[in-house]
């Protein structure tokens, strides 16, 4: 969910749109054996869109909290050289409290919400979340 912006966005939408020209899909470079599938972890997403960002005078920067439900959070800042920016913000409970399933979530957060932000494909049917949920059943 978006939940702020600055009043103008026109500076940002032109050098987005401009950086999603060029940005292509991340690779798919990890494997999750638990849901036996390939997908692209964090370091691939940020490597698809990172030189066509600051190319075109757009950052990006991420921030981790937790929310009073226990839920992780990633909140997402676009910004744009000129100080237009579009911040959002997703959240997810992870499968319990130890640090590995929330660093899990967090990291699953961080790498949707910044697919979601520059707009880079081919992640869409990335099963990677084991630590987050729980694995489906093996067909017999």
């Amino acid at each position: 969910m978006i939940i702020s912006q600055s009043p103008e966005l026109d500076q940002l939408a032109t050098a987005l749109a401009k950086a999603q020209g060029a940005i292509r899909g991340a690779v798919k470079d990890s494997t999750n054996p638990a849901f036996r599938s390939s997908y692209a972890n964090l370091a691939s997403v940020w490597e698809a869109c990172r030189d066509q960002l600051s190319a075109n005078g757009l950052a990006v920067s991420q921030h981790v909290g937790r929310l009073e439900d226990g839920s992780a959070s990633v909140t997402t800042l676009l910004l744009h050289a000129s100080g237009q920016h579009i911040a959002s913000m997703v959240s997810a409970t992870p499968k319990d409290q130890s640090s590995a399933a929330v660093g899990s979530v967090l990291t699953y957060l961080r790498r949707y919400a910044l697919s979601a932000a520059v707009g880079i494909a081919r992640i869409e049917d990335d099963d990677d979340g084991q630590a987050a949920g729980t694995p489906p059943a093996r067909a017999q």
